[in-house]
């Protein structure tokens, strides 16, 4: 009996886009299967032909995850519009986007990847998996900035979560976020009064930047995706509302 698979799932899977994005582009009539506007949670088989924003969709063979060492200037979008975008600097043969952001004026490591289960697993807030950044400001730290910072700090309208700070200069320090709310090292350096000049990120989960020069790409080694499995093994790609629901159902 022939295998069908939801159509999100299968753009998902072929490097698209997520599954919330993939239902979000089918309601906008941007899809279509055999030809006709697709239907959301609509389920295809190996015969269906879909195209997505006018080109044909073909599942890529085999999962892809690089490891970038991005250069600042570089935008984490696939928006071709975009001169200096991520998917055109890498200009990898199989289609990539990358998991989360690193914002234009940071370097540092982000991850590449044709999955976007992973995508989610990697970035959902609720899992509270780690991101590890080196971050250099404006001028001395204190030790009442490192207590603040590590503690929480008010920014778009929350309060940031605890997390694990460092000083390594009189004007350095690492932070070990499981979070990541928009340009949050900047926001809360700013809400107390200090200017990043420099933020490199070094880690995601036991993923890291090591070794890898600025502008360059290498694919992640078996074992190191033997673990990032092990870390994602009870993660879930859903958001934390629908989790929630899903739980106490």
């Amino acid at each position: 009996m022939e295998q069908r698979v939801r159509l999100n799932k299968f753009l998902s899977e072929a490097g698209i886009c997520s599954r919330r994005e993939a239902d979000r582009m089918i309601e906008a009539g941007k899809v279509l299967v055999n030809g006709q506007k697709a239907i959301t949670g609509m389920r295809i088989g190996d015969e269906d032909e879909v195209c997505f924003c006018g080109e044909r969709v073909q599942k890529e063979e085999g999962m892809v995850l690089l490891l970038f060492h991005k250069p600042r200037g570089i935008v984490c979008t696939a928006e071709k519009r975009e001169k200096n975008n991520i998917v055109d600097y890498i200009d990898h043969p199989v289609r990539i986007y990358p998991v989360g952001r690193l914002d234009k004026d940071s370097e540092g490591l982000i991850l590449m990847t044709n999955n976007g289960e992973l995508v989610n697993k990697i970035m959902r807030a609720g899992n509270y998996h780690e991101k590890e950044y080196i971050v250099k400001v404006n001028r001395e730290i204190t030790a009442d900035f490192l207590k603040q910072m590590s503690q929480g700090v008010p920014i778009l309208d929350t309060i940031t979560r605890p997390c694990r700070v460092q000083q390594t200069g009189s004007d350095s320090f690492r932070i070990i976020l499981t979070q990541g709310l928009n340009r949050q090292i900047r926001r809360m350096c700013e809400y107390l009064g200090y200017e990043v000049k420099r933020l490199k990120r070094e880690r995601i989960m036991n993923l890291k930047l090591d070794g890898i020069r600025l502008g360059a790409y290498r694919q992640v080694t078996k074992e190191e995706m033997q673990e990032l499995n092990k870390l994602l093994k009870d993660s879930t790609s859903l958001p934390w509302q629908e989790r929630e629901k899903k739980e106490t159902t």
